[in-house]
């Protein structure tokens, strides 16, 4: 997606559940623990993935988007499917989304990553920079006589 920016990734964590399971300092019903809210939201606007579940490894894992930010007021918090997302980013200002991968055999889930979407992404790094640093009061001259020589 063109908007999308302030991305996190949450691999990192990801490896350390795994690997807490794996030497016994969790158990499975600890990371297993996926509400009904979660899997209602999974199979209904989750995107399906090619990716098997690393626990049961009989499932693949299902995507599931969720966004959060004050322009969607009422909308905050609500799964939608990653169609949905361009025309939101489109539509609003800023908004962030939250990526949850979750498995509907063993209910695995876990947070994938997160990120800004929205028309703030589209104006260009410079603009952005001058808009930030007129706010600051450094740059304001020089974009002031570059306006006045027009």
């Amino acid at each position: 997606m063109r908007t999308q920016r302030q991305v996190v990734d949450y691999s990192l964590q990801k490896r350390a559940v795994l690997r807490e399971l794996v030497a016994g300092h969790v158990g499975t019903y600890d990371v297993c623990d996926a509400s009904p809210y979660l899997k209602n939201a999974a199979r209904f606007h989750g995107e399906p993935t090619d990716r098997r579940c690393p626990i049961c490894r009989s499932e693949n894992l299902t995507l599931v988007h969720y966004i959060y930010g004050d322009e969607l007021k009422q909308s905050a918090g609500q799964a939608r499917t990653l169609a949905e997302l361009p025309v939101l980013a489109m539509t609003l200002r800023e908004f962030q989304v939250f990526v949850v991968e979750v498995c509907l055999g063993c209910d695995w889930n876990h947070l994938v990553e997160q990120y800004l979407l929205g028309r703030d992404g589209l104006t260009g790094d410079g603009d952005g920079a001058a808009e930030q640093q007129d706010a600051t009061g450094t740059a304001g001259a020089g974009r002031r006589r570059r306006e006045a020589q027009r």
